[in-house]
């Protein structure tokens, strides 16, 4: 095969991800470009050699790629209630301890309603600033501020 088979592969992968987009022809295809220019500094490689690296490069790449962006790992909160609540400055309206739940008003809505049910790892009065720290369901847990 002469470089510009590969070039044609390469592109022709490239461009069939904008129709299966599984983001796993892309690299074939940048696999595919490099062979283009393996075979164009090298025009008397043999194809079998050729099929090899084009194999190689490709795996290689497809393992990096989902090496580095595992599942689960770079997940983002936008668009998530949790994301618009926890690090929200609040202040208790009913005292909260361990093992009793309380009340903290936000100065503006959050996420439909100015005031939530909250727990606490220690016992809060009532006029204590906190800052939420974590959601389960409609509870928030709470500690108090440092200023």
């Amino acid at each position: 095969m002469l470089w510009w088979h590969w070039a044609l592969i390469g592109f022709g992968c490239i461009l069939s991800e904008l129709v299966l987009p599984a983001f796993v022809l892309i690299w074939f295809g940048l696999a595919a470009l490099f062979m283009t220019a393996i075979t164009y500094l090298m025009p008397e490689l043999p194809l079998s050699y050729q099929f090899l690296f084009w194999t190689i490069s490709s795996i290689a790449m497809v393992i990096l790629w989902f090496s580095f962006f595992k599942r689960g790992h770079h997940k983002s909160l936008i668009g998530r209630a949790s994301a618009q609540i926890i690090g929200e400055i609040g202040m208790i309206t009913d005292p909260v301890a361990p093992f009793k739940n309380g009340k903290v008003r936000f100065q503006k809505p959050i996420v439909g309603s100015d005031q939530w049910d909250c727990v606490a790892n220690e016992e809060i009065p009532s006029g204590t600033r906190v800052k939420v720290t974590s959601i389960d369901g409609n509870i928030l847990t709470v500690e108090k501020t440092g200023g």
